[in-house]
């Protein structure tokens, strides 16, 4: 599970850093199928990259640092070169607003329906300390959904808001 969030969190931070042009500035337009595998690829390569971090970690930890440096080079590749480059030919980063806006989206999905459903499966299933991660999990979701609102409010003309 923590596996999953950090990579969701991760991917979050990473594809708000890239631009959504090609290397020489122009757009590339790529079909849906095409875009369906993108994404498919960005979520692999930070679920990969989140994952090669905790094994880092865990490495350091155990006291083998040559092993921690091989995760933690690769997680950087990942992250770095195959998703950032994934990310911009599917075009994923808009302006401010577009971001926010789909920031938002994200999260009131998040916890409006994922983690809320989670909670109550694990729940019913006797699985509790799932259930009460996933609440818990849901609690910081809305903090992020009401910084970004707050964020975009802040982005619109008077008259708009």
């Amino acid at each position: 599970m923590k596996l999953t969030l950090l990579s969701g969190v991760l991917l979050a931070g990473v594809l708000g850093a890239f631009a959504a042009i090609t290397a020489s500035g122009e757009p590339v337009s790529v079909t849906s199928a095409t875009r369906d595998h993108l994404k498919t690829a960005m979520q692999g390569e930070a679920f990969a990259a989140a994952k090669y971090q905790l094994y880092a970690d865990h490495a350091r930890k155990s006291g083998n640092v040559e092993l921690a440096d091989l995760f933690e080079r690769t997680a950087k590749v990942e992250r770095f070169e195959h998703l950032a480059e994934e990310a911009d030919l599917a075009q994923l980063v808009g302006d401010d607003v577009a971001n926010l806006q789909d920031a938002i989206a994200g999260e009131s999905y998040e916890i409006d329906r994922m983690y809320r459903e989670f909670a109550e499966q694990a729940s019913a299933a006797g699985d509790h300390a799932a259930a009460s991660l996933f609440e818990e999990v849901r609690r910081d979701e809305m903090g992020h959904r009401d910084a970004f609102k707050a964020a975009l409010t802040k982005m619109r003309p008077k008259t708009e808001r």
